[in-house]
Formats: C-alpha cells, structure tokens, sequence
C-alpha cells in the first residue's frame, strides 16, 4: 500500500496541536482499542462506597471517574497535584458537594489523621504512610497502578539506549511500601494488556499527553520513526505495544 506523506503530516501535526485538558481522553475514542482488564477498577470503586461515610480521591484529575461514581459518601474530597486540572475538578464536582485541594509532591495529605475510611488512587502517585494515616481503623485503600513496564516497545523505538527511569514501579515495590507503613494487604492482581494504535495520529497524541513516556519527544525530533510507524500501520492496520496495569486492595487494621 502507497503512503501518503501529505496525510501522515496531517494527522501528526493536527494531534500535536490538538489541546487537552483534565484526564479526557475522548480525541482518541475509535483510534485506539485496549484490551480490556480482568478487573474493574470503577466497579470495585463503586461496591465501596456504598458501604462508606468518607472518602478521598487521590489525583482525580479533571474529577471525571469520581463524578460518575455516586452517589458518594457524604464526607467526599478530592486532590490533584496538576495546576491546570484544579479549576476544572473544583467546578466538576463542586455541585456534588465534592471540595478538591490542591497538593505538592512530596508534601503530604492536607488532612488530618484517621479522616476518611475509604481512599480511592487510579494511576496516580502515592505515600503509602500518608495514606495509612488518614485512613480510619479498618478503612480500605484501592489502587490501580500504571507499572514501570507500562508501554516498553515505545521506548525501545524512540529511544536509543533504550532510558526507563520508572521500571523500579513494580507490584512487588509498592507492597513492600504498603505493608511496611502497617497496611495489609487482601487483594493484587497484575496484567500486561494490548494498546493498538489505529493511526499515527493517535500516538502522537498519547506521547504529548503522557509526556514522561518518552522525555524529549516532539515530530520534529523523531519525525523518521514516526513514518516508520505510520508505514508499518497502512501495512498492518495497527501499531501495537502493551501497558502495565496492577491493582491492590488493602486495610488498615482496627
């Protein structure tokens, strides 16, 4: 199949451009397709808070998960460390009576000890002593993490030597910091899931928006690999790398 330079510069140049905002990652709907997990992080979110009368959602990001899960416990809060989704979380979940607080890394929670008996974090950084502290007696922590494998062909190909500064981020890693701050543990599970991207477009897209994938990336800088992939997908159909998912459930203990 011949390729065509003048649409491949098209759908580069008009992803790279394209704006974003909070965690919505709709521009890519039908450009992608992701195998699906063997859990449900929303479903398993939502079980809990049925059953809690406080919680906190850590790095909620444009507050898009946590407002479709309600109705939320009545003592709801939210934080991101991402000045730009601030505004956009606070007016998103202000009608649900949700308050975002904006965090620094490495500070800790701007809440007291023993706050909330449920803590929600969907791929967002955490301290697992923090999160010990302002769970009640017998609270929950729900985490789904992406791990440090998370998308290792993509680095492969734009990177020579290959760099990957967040391979220490395994489920292994982030049990021992959960059980050594006094958590326990009562569910892990860990997958690899296929990504197919449907067109050059769209991983320019996803490189720009999950920047720390490949540090320097720009279409200038790897504008060859770039038409290497885009010639591979009008052969193939596809360009296809795999994520790193692990998810853990734990306690603190009354």
């Amino acid at each position: 199949m011949k390729t065509n330079r003048a649409e491949f510069d098209s759908l580069v140049n008009t992803a790279w451009n394209q704006p974003f905002s909070g965690w919505d990652f709709s521009y890519l709907q039908g450009r992608i397709q992701e195998e699906p997990l063997s859990w449900d992080y929303r479903q398993l979110a939502q079980a809990e808070i049925g059953r809690r009368r406080s919680m906190l959602d850590m790095d909620t990001g444009g507050g898009e998960l946590l407002a479709g899960l309600g109705p939320l416990p009545p003592h709801t809060c939210a934080t991101e460390d991402y000045p730009p989704n601030i505004p956009i979380a606070a007016a998103r979940l202000a009608p649900l009576g949700v308050k975002v607080y904006q965090t620094v890394p490495p500070d800790g929670l701007p809440f007291t000890d023993q706050t909330f008996d449920l803590v929600f974090n969907r791929h967002g950084s955490f301290s697992a002593s923090e999160v010990r502290r302002v769970l009640q007696p017998g609270g929950c922590f729900i985490t789904q993490q992406v791990g440090g494998r998370d998308h290792y062909r993509i680095n492969e190909i734009f990177e020579d030597p290959t760099g990957f500064p967040y391979a220490f981020w395994t489920l292994e890693n982030a049990l021992g910091k959960l059980e050594q701050a006094g958590l326990k543990v009562v569910q892990t599970r860990q997958e690899f899931p296929r990504m197919a991207f449907l067109d050059i477009g769209a991983l320019v897209y996803y490189l720009k928006v999950i920047s720390w994938q490949v540090e320097d990336f720009s279409p200038t800088r790897y504008a060859d690999r770039l038409w290497k992939i885009h010639t591979d997908i009008q052969t193939t159909g596809a360009f296809e790398s795999r994520q790193h998912r692990f998810l853990i459930v734990c306690e603190r203990e009354k």
